[in-house]
């Protein structure tokens, strides 16, 4: 399997496209004027200490207060959870990481167990072990990578724990130590710069997406990484020659007159990864629901009709959506709680088989994942990490028409409840003449055709005549009662 990177760069911002076998599965944005946090070492202050949920409320400079909990902070895990306030005082401060984007209404997570990456190795440098991915499966090589570190590591003299990535597998080791002064200096430069600055303030800065999309995604198996940007192809050249230069050939301008992202139909991938309907190729599709709370991914047959029976059909059905699901969690880089409903199967073999695949294909996923359960109802349960902004709450905001409900009150209903205010407003207020109704023109309609009788009856009724004004600016669910 051959991937290739592309990246496209404007002023006002950077995205970065994953394409493995010709399939767009990854999208990485980053505004200029909103980069991510995540990674993003400060010196902050300690707001508010909440005994009750054993965590607190730090000032690091943002628009919102972070969030840090007592699990998220270091302390000797030999003892017993101690009390928040053993650890954390008002006004007290400390040196915090980003662990997650502010997300929404919530404040960016926070951790004092730093973790400072470089290409091959991540520096924790509160930690106390040595480890090594788990993507790297090789026992031998396991075995070199952790005995090479440690020697290594004992030479620079660097504090804490060191974890070997995904990318060091097979690397030599004179890059490994390379990686390894590299980091080095960092935790000496952090060191030196907490204890200068004044409070609240930025220490660290995470590296712009560019440099951290090569540094973290681009590996052997990387055919190609375009930059339609000369500047940043220039930038990606001297970060590359000193951190990967292995990859150096295989770092391209794109000059071309037809943009970057229309090569691979990237476009269409990202409005179609806004849309709640997914179709399969084989005629069934997925429903995808985003909410606050959780994602729910429903699976339909739809008109795909062509197993030899029923269970055949729900089958076929299942296993190509698990590929697909696979996909959309990544395209669309959704996290948190997930809940997937399959189309049920009789067969016990048939459940297996679908479910065995669906690990397979989350294998493929950077983002940690972890299937739980599959409840009685045989909806299948699982998380995904979630360290950034969903594509859906980057790219859009919520409907000011329907209030991010998704459905809007029918006309019909809209016209009943006109006709209890003006019920309300005849027993309130002693008017003579009557009322003027002013409303959307589909609502305006019904009121002079289907509902026409009953506007009769209620005039009949009050004793006074009801007017009607169409206003295009309004809403179908807004709507004003004006005394005459």
């Amino acid at each position: 399997m051959s991937d290739e990177l592309l990246i496209n760069v404007t002023p006002m911002e950077c995205r970065v496209a994953l394409i493995e076998n010709g399939t767009v599965n990854e999208l990485f944005i980053e505004r200029t004027v909103k980069r991510g946090l995540v990674g993003n070492i400060y010196k902050g202050k300690v707001v508010r200490v909440l005994p009750g949920m054993q965590a607190a409320f730090v000032d690091i400079g943002l628009s919102r207060t972070a969030f840090l909990h007592i699990n998220d902070m270091v302390w000797s895990r030999n003892q017993p959870t101690p009390n928040v306030f053993e650890l954390l005082q008002p006004g007290q401060t400390l040196t915090v990481q980003v662990m997650k984007d502010m997300l929404g209404t919530k404040g960016a997570r926070l951790s004092t167990d730093l973790s400072i990456p470089s290409r091959y190795l991540v520096m924790m440098p509160y930690g106390n072990h040595t480890g090594v991915s788990q993507r790297i499966e090789s026992e031998a090589e396991r075995d070199r990578l952790r005995s090479m570190i440690e020697r290594i590591q004992a030479e620079h003299k660097l504090p804490g724990s060191v974890i070997v990535r995904t990318a060091a597998d097979g690397i030599a080791e004179a890059a490994i130590a390379q990686d390894m002064a590299y980091l080095a200096k960092l935790w000496e430069f952090i060191q030196r710069k907490q204890i200068s600055i004044a409070v609240p303030s930025l220490i660290f800065e995470e590296l712009p997406l560019p440099q951290r999309i090569i540094r973290d995604l681009a590996s052997e198996k990387t055919a190609k990484i375009s930059v339609d940007s000369r500047e940043i192809h220039g930038k990606l050249q001297e970060f590359v020659e000193e951190f990967v230069p292995n990859i150096k050939e295989r770092l391209i301008h794109y000059p071309g007159e037809r943009p970057i992202f229309d090569l691979y139909n990237v476009e269409e991938d990202i409005q179609r990864a806004l849309q709640t309907r997914v179709a399969l190729k084989s005629g069934g599709y997925l429903m995808i629901d985003q909410t606050e709370a959780m994602t729910t991914i429903d699976v339909n047959t739809g008109s795909y009709v062509g197993g030899r029976s029923l269970e055949d059909t729900v089958f076929k059905t299942n296993m190509e959506a698990t590929q697909v699901i696979a996909r959309q969690l990544r395209l669309r880089n959704l996290g948190g709680i997930i809940i997937i409903d399959f189309i049920d199967m009789q067969e016990q073999e048939h459940r297996t088989e679908v479910m065995t695949q669906f690990e397979r294909m989350l294998e493929q996923d950077h983002a940690k994942t972890k299937i739980t359960q599959v409840s009685e109802l045989g909806l299948v349960e699982m998380t995904r990490k979630r360290t950034r902004e969903s594509l859906e709450h980057l790219l859009c905001e919520s409907c000011p028409t329907c209030q991010g409900r998704g459905y809007v009150k029918t006309a019909e209903s809209v016209c009943y409840e006109i006709f209890r205010e003006i019920m309300r407003y005849t027993r309130a207020y002693q008017s003579q003449t009557g009322f003027t109704v002013v409303a959307h023109p589909s609502v305006i309609d019904r009121l002079l055709t289907a509902e026409a009788p009953a506007v009769a009856d209620l005039e009949h009724f009050i004793g006074r005549v009801i007017k009607f004004q169409v206003e295009n600016l309004y809403t179908q669910e807004q709507y004003d009662i004006i005394l005459s």
